[in-house]
């Protein structure tokens, strides 16, 4: 097991998984650290949404250590995960559509754990600013009385992030957020999660380059499983190794 060091919020050691002898993540290793964004980016089939899938125990790892400020999580079950605090966003938004904006946050609102914690559940003042808090930071505080269903798709994808953010992760891990959004909806998410980086950690997989140069604090370029390169964008931009397999593309 990984010994925790407190520099990282997360550290990934040698993440091995085999599907039928493929090794769709090979021997992987990197580490987070407080308030970074990390993006990884690479082609199609490199591992990075497997990635996501293994630190959140979606996928069973074949080897290796996913240490989360000291807590192993490939021992753990995804229920023991979120509670840990890491919150995931998948590639679709899965909102409640029949529901309010409102309610939708509020139904992520943390109540404690178990039933106790849900039946004890009230609508007080301090959960009532809390989603109030939220919906401002994902602008969607206007639309706070709007059912869910009429949102765009670039704000359903807010309202997704709100939900996660309202349980407070110290690790958020999502995937493609700004797919099929409009220019000026890629411009407000990058300001989100630049918003959001100010008191906790980010991994975003992406593929809009643009929007990869607006939000990363350190890119990890993965391919067949591995990294390929690793550093600031404009390291990897230039690094001939990126330019032949993926830029080239």
């Amino acid at each position: 097991m990984t010994v925790h060091n407190p520099n990282f919020v997360l550290m990934v050691e040698g993440l091995t998984v085999s599907f039928d002898g493929f090794k769709a993540v090979n021997d992987l290793s990197f580490y987070v650290e407080p308030n970074e964004c990390r993006v990884i980016i690479g082609p199609n089939g490199a591992g990075k949404t497997t990635v996501l899938d293994l630190i959140c125990g979606r996928t069973k790892a074949t080897s290796g250590s996913v240490n989360f400020k000291g807590q192993e999580l490939l021992s753990m079950r995804e229920d023991q995960i979120v509670h840990a605090g890491v919150g995931r966003k998948f590639q679709t938004p899965s909102v409640y559509e029949d529901l309010t904006v409102f309610e939708n946050l509020e139904l992520s609102y943390p109540k404690g754990h178990g039933v106790f914690g849900a039946l004890t559940f009230r609508r007080d003042d301090p959960v009532k600013a809390r989603i109030k808090e939220i919906a401002e930071t994902i602008f969607l505080d206007d639309q706070l009385d709007e059912k869910a269903a009429y949102l765009s798709h670039g704000q359903k994808q807010w309202l997704e992030i709100g939900m996660l953010l309202i349980q407070d992760p110290e690790l958020l891990m999502l995937d493609e957020p700004v797919a099929g959004m409009s220019v000026a909806e890629r411009k407000k998410t990058a300001e989100l999660l630049n918003r959001i980086i100010q008191d906790r950690s980010v991994i975003v997989i992406e593929h809009d380059m643009g929007f990869v140069e607006d939000i990363a604090t350190r890119v990890t370029v993965l391919h067949q499983g591995k990294t390929l390169s690793e550093g600031s964008m404009e390291r990897v931009q230039n690094d001939p190794k990126v330019v032949e397999v993926y830029l080239g593309h």
